[in-house]
């Protein structure tokens, strides 16, 4: 992006934020003129932008995105390891659920 698509990208982005953070951006001399203040700025909102979006997300999709993210830092083998380690624990979960209230 050239430098006026950044500046124009941060100053419709900045108005997608919480009020609190346009001005948190302000107090701590956040500007949208100069390139190195501009990729800052863009960098900084766009972290924002991030949190409000996994804010947003329920606790089930929040551990699936986590795990998503864990996954491409492992190798398949550890991977299948961590899956099969899961599927242990919940096994033994279920069992423990079945024993504290069978059927009646």
């Amino acid at each position: 992006m050239s430098y006026r698509d950044v500046q124009r990208a941060n100053s419709e982005n900045r108005l997608q934020l919480k009020l609190a953070d346009q001005q948190w951006l302000k107090q701590n001399n956040y500007r949208n003129v100069g390139w190195d203040n501009v990729i800052r700025l863009y960098e900084t909102i766009n972290d924002f932008l991030e949190k409000y979006r996994f804010e947003e997300l329920p606790l089930e999709e929040l551990f699936l995105e986590a795990d998503r993210i864990g996954n491409k830092y492992l190798s398949p083998e550890e991977i299948e390891d961590s899956h099969q380690k899961l599927a242990k624990e919940v096994n033994q979960i279920c069992e423990q659920i079945d024993q504290q209230f069978p059927d009646m």
